[in-house]
């Protein structure tokens, strides 16, 4: 019913070794995110009670559910959009145009297909959300309900990622729009809460319906409207309603929007005309320009090398970024006199700084990888274009192109430097807060730029070693996603019981993970000593500086010299950029596949 584009997929998706491995890796990880959960909720030195088995299970059911979603909303966009952009830039989806195929064939075929791994992945965490009615502190129908909300989300996620890639041309357009897109659709909902005129009742049940982490929320805590029906419900109506509409939508749109940027050629002129302007010829249509020493850079800064209307994507970060930046402070006034919330600069800074990352991330793989896919990275294979001219080419129209993504997070740090909120001094040393915070500035400052280095190197380092686009990209965000995602959870984890040094055996299990995902994307198919040290370094560097920042004294909310763990930062994450830029100036030729071996 949905096409011979579905049925290939899902035919092919369990033919895939990947596919078994992201399943198991999955599952593992939710394993020892439960291993870590029980050693910081209650320890391995004691038997667990009846009450203390039934709240932990409530607590594991609520990290499995947090985390579930946190990563499908995203990845199931981002999936949806890779998926469409990657056949555009292969040129092969006005292939697809000039078949037989019913647009809804095409539509649907393309955005259900590439929610199957997705899709997989959720059913194969479903056994494990019923497992917990073992430990108790849980309802089947809590179960049910959450497995309906992180369907609904996952099916609106991918449909919303996939009309975005049906409009837009270019594969970092779809990506980033699709990313800021949820990104604004979840801070809208929260701003219902600042609405003047509406009640407090009406509020509630309209983010229950529309948000999936306050509609999360209610299945944790068994609240059903003032109607009677539980906002899971509720939920998953409204979001199959929104999936119908926006597919609908991209039906009914698809041979309007595509194809989209041929280019115009040229009418033939006389003869006589052509000779006498032979010496001005030029392949492109239009005015000759005149290229810079660096034509690499040249064609980052100077063309539509990333889509036309580039400032829809700037300006819709900065007003996600707007709306993050009213809601984290909102409540900074009066916590800048009472100092009663602890970690309130991270309220602003972790989102605007992960979505930053994010952007950055997803421009430097499709840096390379659109290039693949168009056929243009094989042209430098008959240039006299030097290594270095390619990638600082590269990296340098990567920080030009993200310039506005760059700014925000800095900026922010500034901002809580000034009033006062980066860093506490001791009592009876209050004198010294101005300097502590202006040194917590340039710490954090240095480090988010460290950071943002390596993302970029990571990206292009990533998609020139591996030959699927897509593969490319989902590694790339993939890391910064577990990076980012796994910090916050080992940090709520150590939380629960303010001690870390109980904890060790279990994060060693996270250390463990995260070394060897790392390992894998920085070195694949081809591993150097110098990249094995690099994955060992980042994760237990990012352990260092959890420890040291954050549980120094979490009951006290007070931390360490921020100085220490700057320094392990940008020492451990500069090594890694320093591994990749090495083989990728020395080893050029290899990298591109300059030199082959010749088949007798």
């Amino acid at each position: 019913m949905l096409g011979p584009i579905f049925a290939r997929e899902f035919q092919t998706v369990p033919r895939k070794t990947a596919h078994y491995v992201a399943r198991s890796t999955s599952i593992g990880l939710l394993w020892m995110i439960g291993l870590t959960a029980w050693q910081a909720a209650i320890g391995w030195h004691r038997t667990a009670l009846l009450g203390e088995t039934s709240r932990f299970g409530l607590l594991l059911f609520q990290i499995f559910c947090y985390v579930l979603l946190t990563l499908l909303v995203f990845f199931a966009a981002l999936s949806a959009a890779s998926t469409v952009a990657q056949e555009k830039d292969r040129r092969t989806f006005v292939l697809l145009l000039l078949t037989d195929m019913r647009d809804y064939e095409i539509v649907l075929g393309k955005i259900l297909g590439s929610l199957l791994p997705i899709g997989l992945l959720l059913l194969g965490a479903v056994p494990v959300l019923a497992m917990l009615l073992l430990l108790g502190g849980i309802d089947p129908e809590q179960v049910v309900q959450a497995v309906l909300i992180l369907a609904a989300t996952v099916v609106a996620s991918g449909s919303l990622g996939g009309l975005v890639a049906l409009w837009r041309e270019r594969t970092f357009q779809s990506l980033a729009l699709s990313t800021l897109f949820i990104v604004l659709y979840l801070c809208l909902t929260r701003l219902l809460g600042f609405l003047p005129g509406l009640s407090k009742p009406l509020i509630e049940a309209a983010q229950s319906w529309l948000d999936p982490f306050v509609a999360l929320q209610a299945v944790m805590e068994g609240t059903t409207t003032d109607e009677g029906v539980h906002p899971a419900y509720g939920y998953s109506l409204v979001m199959l309603l929104m999936t119908a509409a926006i597919n609908l939508l991209g039906i009914a749109r698809l041979r309007k929007w595509n194809p989209r940027g041929e280019p115009i050629m040229q009418r033939e002129r006389p003869d006589e005309e052509d000779e006498q302007d032979r010496l001005k010829a030029h392949a492109a249509p239009g005015p000759a320009r005149d290229v810079w020493k660096n034509p690499v850079l040249w064609r980052e800064i100077r063309t539509l090398a990333y889509g036309r209307r580039p400032l829809l994507i700037k300006g819709a970060y900065l007003l996600v970024v707007g709306m993050i930046v009213y809601y984290a402070l909102s409540g900074v006034s009066d916590v800048r006199y009472r100092g009663t919330q602890s970690f309130v600069a991270a309220t602003g800074i972790v989102p605007v700084t992960v979505l930053s990352l994010l952007l950055i991330a997803a421009q430097s793989a499709t840096a390379i990888t659109s290039e693949r896919d168009g056929g243009a990275l094989d042209l430098l294979l008959v240039t006299d274009i030097s290594p270095a001219e390619f990638v600082f080419g590269k990296l340098l129209g990567i920080v030009y192109n993200t310039k506005e993504f760059l700014l925000p997070p800095l900026i922010l740090t500034g901002v809580y430097a000034a009033w006062g909120l980066l860093a506490r001094a001791p009592r009876g040393e209050e004198h010294l807060v101005a300097s502590l915070n202006w040194a917590a500035f340039l710490a954090l400052d240095g480090a988010v730029i460290v950071l943002m280095a390596f993302v970029a190197v990571l990206g292009v380092h990533v998609a020139l070693r591996t030959v699927s686009s897509r593969t490319a990209i989902v590694n790339t965000l993939g890391t910064v996603f577990f990076l980012s995602v796994g910090t916050l959870v080992s940090i709520y984890l150590i939380l629960i019981s303010g001690s870390f040094e109980y904890q060790w055996a279990s994060f060693i299990l996270f250390l463990a993970a995260g070394i060897t995902g790392l390992w894998w994307v920085l070195s694949g198919s081809r591993p150097s000593g110098a990249l094995t040290v690099a994955a060992w370094l980042c994760p237990l560097a990012m352990y260092y500086t959890i420890t040291n920042v954050i549980i120094a004294d979490p009951r006290g909310q007070e931390s360490t010299d921020p100085l220490l763990p700057f320094l392990v930062i940008a020492g451990s994450f500069g090594f890694a950029i320093a591994a990749m830029l090495v083989p990728l100036l020395s080893e050029f030729d290899v990298a591109l596949g300059r030199t082959t071996i010749r088949e007798e």
